[in-house]
């Protein structure tokens, strides 16, 4: 069943009307989440018309709409892309052998937990960005931030749809804990410590769309690759939706860029901070932090639970049956990760079933280059002498083998006296946020007007005008 249906309480396209019990289980958690939503979702956004997209099939043409909608009566619903037929598992030790319908109870717990942690992101960046409405640099960056927020409530809905439907009690118990814990709360704080994190301000937010929401793009496609298949089934249509909050990302931080190369050359400046605009200095800084911190959710270089998944065929590797260069079992493989000995870091070969995690974060590292090398293209463009740069990838590392140690972007091991001589001049300080926040204070709510640290967009959503209303104020 592609087409979704709008006439129930939870739209869907899984038939819910036809498992009463699910759907009751399902309509008491609505209301917890309506709630979360009215308490912890973005202020002041209750009264907007918003020109949002909405899902009305899960076809791969079409299947979405454009419209204005009250923030409130957005129809958050569960939508699996369609069915495969003939499927078979493409890695692991159960390769070739029928997806799956229902949960093995061998593989019951971990399952369980790859979908916990997965539901629990989504809620959280809502969280994080719930004050940005606030100081919007324009309507269309409003509305974006609105379609970002909404599809993470929608990505919530899918992952407590699989808890409800295939893990009886605990995955009720676990649905109603993702709407207990908070990001940054001290007492019962978000799974994962990017999620955590502060997101302040609209930079943060592009660096958080550009570079946390890329990992999540890895995530989900290492479980659509999953045997279980309405896991598979529910990632796929999730990347559909989390294509356009990377684009935001990137979008953004193009436009941050652009109007500070402008700004450079129109007055002959090398401190464009004078003139209300972010210095490519701190873009880099807070390049710095987003990419480190989402590194660091990816888990640890070696990882025996990531094997695990693997050969339970839980989770693949990113388009693991477009793969060709080995058995997708990984038995006899290895593959050369970077490792700390005494005072060196040295590429080590280890078996390949081990360093799941480090293949995925390769991936994303190559992907979050290219995004850095269209910056700058434009910074070349306007003829500014400065390139951005990745970081190393030990730098302000948390998690896996580097957290123990401090190293520099250029991959350089420091002491402790070092690192603390020298981080203001990597990592955001309390002046940089200080003075992007300065930039932020006011929202611009004219249609087709933008703030002046940011350039507009050279494309607008669905073709429309350039000084089309995105959203409407009461």
């Amino acid at each position: 069943m592609n087409e979704i249906n709008y006439q129930e309480k939870i739209p869907n396209n899984v038939n819910l009307a036809e498992n009463r019990r699910l759907q009751r289980a399902l309509e008491a958690w609505q209301p917890g989440f309506i709630n979360w939503w009215n308490e912890l979702g973005p202020i002041d956004s209750r009264s907007l018309d918003v020109y949002l997209r909405t899902a009305i099939s899960a076809d791969a043409d079409g299947w979405a709409d454009f419209g204005y909608v009250k923030m409130p009566d957005y129809r958050w619903g569960i939508f699996l892309s369609p069915q495969e037929k003939d499927r078979t598992i493409s890695f692991g030790d159960h390769k070739g052998e029928p997806v799956w319908q229902d949960v093995p109870g061998e593989y019951r717990g971990l399952l369980r937990r790859l979908i916990v942690i997965q539901g629990d992101t989504e809620p959280a960046s809502v969280e994080q960005q719930r004050i940005l409405g606030s100081t919007c640099p324009s309507l269309y960056d409003l509305r974006n931030l609105f379609q970002v927020n909404v599809e993470e409530g929608r990505h919530l809905w899918a992952m407590v749809y699989l808890l409800h439907a295939h893990f009886g009690r605990e995955g009720r118990e676990e649905a109603e804990l993702m709407l207990e814990r908070h990001s940054g709360d001290r007492d019962k704080p978000r799974l994962l410590g990017a999620f955590n994190e502060a997101t302040p301000d609209w930079l943060a937010f592009y660096m958080f769309t550009f570079f946390t929401d890329r990992d999540g793009k890895f995530q989900l496609g290492a479980l659509a690759e999953s045997a279980f298949d309405p896991l598979a089934r529910s990632c796929r249509f999730m990347l559909k939706e989390e294509a356009h909050h990377m684009f935001v990302g990137d979008s953004g931080i193009s436009r941050i860029v652009r109007r500070c190369c402008d700004v450079m050359r129109e007055n002959r400046t090398d401190n464009p901070r004078e003139y209300g605009v972010i210095d490519l200095t701190t873009i880099q800084k807070y390049l710095n932090f987003h990419y480190s911190v989402s590194l660091d959710l990816f888990g640890a270089e070696v990882s025996t639970n990531a094997a695990n998944a693997f050969t339970a065929g839980l989770k693949g590797r990113f388009n693991e049956a477009k793969l060709t260069h080995d058995d997708h079992q990984l038995k006899d493989e290895a593959y050369s990760v970077l490792q700390v000995s005494g005072d060196v870091m040295r590429q080590t070969d280890v078996p390949a079933l081990t360093v799941l995690n480090e293949n995925l974060r390769n991936r994303y590292s190559g992907e979050c280059l290219n995004g850095v090398n269209r910056w700058n293209k434009l910074i070349q463009k306007c003829g500014c002498d400065f390139q951005l740069q990745l970081p190393h990838q030990a730098f302000n590392r948390k998690v896996g083998d580097f957290k123990d140690y401090h190293i520099s972007p250029d991959g350089k091991i420091l002491s402790d006296k070092e690192w603390e001589q020298q981080k203001d001049n990597w990592l955001p300080t309390e002046q940089d946020r200080k003075f992007v926040a300065s930039l932020m204070t006011k929202p611009v709510s004219q249609p087709g007007q933008y703030a002046n640290w940011i350039a507009p967009p050279t494309k607008s959503i669905n073709n429309l005008p350039a000084d089309f209303e995105y959203v409407r104020f009461d």
